[in-house]
This record gives C-alpha cells, sequence and structure tokens, in this order.
C-alpha cells in the first residue's frame, strides 16, 4: 500500500510547498489595507504626521515581514523533511526495485525448486511422499512431480490418491526396449534410463524448470532435506567447478559419520545420485549423448563430469528403503540399510558456506589431509592410538585401496578411479569415532580411469 501511495504524497507534497511559497510573495508585495484606502489628499495632510510615525510604521513592517519569512522557511523545512522521510521508508520497501526491469524483479524472487519423484512399480512410494510432503516448508517453492514408469496399477492409484499435493505424469512409452543378447536380463536398466530422459525432458521443457531435485521412490528425506538443497542452489547455479549437489554420503552408515558434526558438507568428485540436485544448463549439455542404460555409471565416466564435483553432506540426507529392484539389493543388506538419516534440523540458509569454493576448500582440505599422522590399519584397529585425529592411511594401487577399504569397513569400489565419497582420491569417514582418510600419496595430480 505504501508503495501505491507514496508518489501522491511526493507530488501533493511538492505542489503544498509550491504553493505556500506563491501566496507568500504575493501577500509580501500586496500593499497594507490602510494604504489602499487613503487617498493623495489625505496623504498629504497627513505629511506633518509622517516624519514621526513613518519611520516606526516602516520598522514594524520590516520586522513582521522577516518574522512571517522566518516562520515559513521554518514550516517549509519541516515539509520537505517529511518528504525525505517518506522517500526512505518508500525506497527501502522496494519502491525504487517497482522501476527496475522485469528481468531484475524475477530474479530477486525466490526460486522454485521442484521434485521429481521417479516412481514405478513400488506401492512404498507412499513412504517417500508422506515424508516429502510432511517435511515441505512450501508447496509453491517446492512443487512435486511424480513421474511414474511400468504402468503398475496399485501404485498408480497411491500416487493419484495424494491429488492436487503434487503434479502425477506417467511415461507414455512402456514397450520393451531391444538390448544386447548378452544383456537380456538388464532390460530393466533400459527402461529406467528411458524413463529418466523422458522425465527430465518434462521438467525442464515443459514444464520450463530451471533446475530440479531427483528422487527415486524408495528414498526418505530428512527435515533439513528443503532447507539443505534451497542453500546450496545458488552455489551449484554459480560455480562452474560443481555439477551437482546430492544428500547422500556412500560411506555414511552409523559409526562411521560424526553425529555432532550435522553442518559439515563437502566436495567429491564421485556423483553420489539418491536425492540430487542438478540444472537445465547441465541437462541442455548431456541429453543429446543419453546412454541407453546404466546411466548412473555413465554420469561418473571423465567424459561427462568434466572434473566438475559435486557437494555432499557428512550425514545422508535421504535413506533408501528399497532392497527390492533392479539391481536385485546390491550393496543393501551389507551397505545401504545403515546408512545414517539425519533428524537435525540444521538452518543451512543461514550460514556461510564459502569454505565449500573451491580454492578455499582445496588448500583446507590439502592441509589436513597431508598434515595428519600416518598410520596403518592394524595402529586404527588396535584401539592404542591417542586422541580424535585425523590420521592418514595412504593406498598407492587400485588393489592396495580395495584391500584397505574392507578392512575398514568403507565401500571398496571405484567408478573410472574415483572411490565413493571420495575428493581429489581421499576418502574421509569416522572409524572408531577418529576422524580417518584414506588417502593416495602426496602430490596426487589426477585419477586413473584404468582403476575400476
Amino acid at each position: 500500500m505504501l508503495r501505491k501511495r507514496s508518489p501522491l504524497i511526493i507530488c501533493g507534497a511538492f505542489v503544498f510547498v509550491a504553493w505556500n511559497v506563491i501566496l507568500f510573495f504575493v501577500l509580501m508585495r500586496r500593499p497594507s489595507t490602510q494604504g489602499a484606502l487613503d487617498s493623495p489628499d489625505e496623504l498629504g495632510n497627513k505629511g506633518d504626521r509622517a516624519g514621526g510615525d513613518q519611520f516606526g510604521n516602516i520598522m514594524n513592517e520590516v520586522m513582521r515581514v522577516a518574522n512571517a519569512f522566518e516562520a515559513e522557511i521554518e514550516s517549509q523545512k519541516k515539509i520537505l523533511l517529511q518528504i525525505q522521510s517518506h522517500w526512505s521508508v518508500w525506497e527501502n520497501k522496494g519502491g525504487v526495485t517497482a522501476a527496475k526491469s522485469k528481468s531484475q524483479a524475477e530474479h530477486s524472487a525466490p526460486v522454485v525448486i521442484p521434485i521429481l519423484v521417479i516412481a514405478c512399480n513400488r506401492v512404498t512410494v507412499k513412504r517417500c511422499l508422506d515424508k516429502l510432503i510432511e517435511h515441505r516448508p512450501s508447496a509453491e517453492l517446492y512443487p512435486i512431480i511424480v513421474s511414474q514408469d511400468c504402468g503398475h496399477a496399485e501404485t498408480s492409484d497411491v500416487i493419484a490418491s495424494y491429488g492436487s499435493q503434487l503434479t502425477y505424469i506417467k511415461q507414455p512409452d512402456l514397450s520393451d526396449i531391444s538390448v544386447p543378447p548378452q544383456h537380456k536380463k538388464f532390460q530393466g536398466y533400459y527402461k529406467i534410463s528411458r524413463h529418466y530422459r523422458w522425465a527430465f525432458n518434462q521438467v525442464f521443457n515443459t514444464f520450463s524448470y530451471s533446475s530440479v531435485v531427483v528422487v527415486e521412490d524408495d528414498l526418505e528425506v530428512a527435515p533439513d532435506f528443503f532447507e539443505y538443497f534451497r542453500a546450496l542452489h545458488p552455489i551449484l547455479k554459480s560455480d562452474p567447478t560443481l555439477w551437482c549437489v546430492s544428500a547422500w554420503n556412500d560411506n555414511g552408515r552409523e559409526g562411521f559419520v560424526d553425529p555432532g558434526k550435522a553442518s559439515l558438507l563437502y566436495r567429491t568428485d564421485f556423483f553420489p545420485g539418491l536425492g540430487w540436485m542438478f540444472t537445465k544448463d547441465l541437462w541442455a549439455e548431456i541429453e543429446p549423448k543419453w546412454p541407453a542404460s546404466f546411466w548412473d555409471d555413465w554420469m561418473r565416466q571423465p567424459s561427462q563430469r568434466r572434473d566438475r564435483s559435486c557437494i555432499r553432506p557428512e550425514i545422508s540426507r535421504t535413506l533408501t528403503f528399497g532392497r527390492k529392484g533392479v539391481s536385485l539389493g546390491q550393496f543393501y543388506d551389507k551397505y545401504l540399510r545403515f546408512i545414517k538419516l539425519n533428524t537435525e534440523f540444521v538452518p543451512f540458509t543461514k550460514m556461510d558456506l564459502s569454505y565449500l569454493e573451491k580454492k578455499k576448500y582445496d588448500e583446507s582440505f590439502e592441509k589436513e589431509v597431508y598434515s595428519a599422522s600416518v598410520v596403518t590399519v592394524e595402529d586404527l584397529q588396535s584401539g592404542k592410538l591417542t586422541g580424535s585425529g585425523p590420521f592418514r592411511v595412504q593406498y598407492s594401487s587400485p588393489d592396495s585401496f580395495k584391500t584397505l577399504a574392507r578392512n575398514l569397513g568403507v565401500m571398496d569400489d571405484l567408478k573410472s578411479g574415483v572411490p565413493r565419497a571420495g575428493y581429489r582420491g581421499v576418502v574421509p569417514f569416522l572409524f572408531r569415532g577418529k576422524r580417518v582418510y584414506l588417502a593416495p600419496p602426496a602430490g596426487w595430480s589426477q585419477y586413473d580411469p584404468s582403476w575400476s
């Protein structure tokens, strides 16, 4: 309301001041009433008296005019101060912004970050959707889009039951895909890749969103899931050395993460998936070469990653509860079902996250890793090391990495030479309450894709 009235206030005040100034000078120039009534003859007869009274009258008139002028100046000063005050309030509340270009106004508005739920034939998608809706702070800022493949009727009924709380879309092509004979048992992976491509095109090209958070139908989200992605969205958009933000820590099992550091975030060279955000610009880059199958491992290849990193948390903001699927429970029983889901709300949007900038992060990360004491697995297992660390365990080959990782309880597979949760070849985790870095020798320069 203030924005609409303020221009009128300013205009009215200006007219008022101008009118008063004009009126004041008109009154000053008008002859006195007595002078107007006296005729020239009468003035002549009064000449003898003029000598004594005229000077006094002139002085009184001068004083009157001076006092009036001073009062008028003071009045105009007060009006000008009121105008200045109204202008300041209007400017601070956005009156000036109204004159800015439309693009600037849109840029300052809160960005809408859609959540894309990839679904197929799990009726337990309800658990995923219930948690998303429970923790969602705004339906307008975080619209939920559920994209279903498979045509599974029971799952469809569950999704449809949410009505206007979400947008429900269905992959139209449910046909089988022609695959190489040796990949016949991997038909499901081909269909998944086809579905992802279609769903991403819907989000970016049909709905015209500029970014998206991708959630599989077997994921449960943490209370600060939305806060996490909201805070990291501008960093992802502005930093060309990043290409995704993930809610997942591959080594985030209970006992391997620090429960006192729920706010700690890392850069990682490994594409984690399992609740991740990326932009329309990235989709425009990778969509033309999108793979027919195994899209997640394809994302981890050097030609796609292009030396870019993702942000990931110390403690995961997603938890997978889907043991059954096309991967047949791979890693689930040994690792995934033990992942710790964060329960503490961290106000990321109010925190300084500038430490994640590549140059600043690299300097701090390398200093901490390579100034840590080098120890062996036996040293750690013996329990004789004092202090909480950090300690460094060094590997020099893919075989030594795998052996050390197995003995320490972290995931031992490599994708295009990159270890899970690794950054510059270093995998951080907790081991019996001590911070440990499983790291290559100092001077690491690049990954070797043959290490897979």
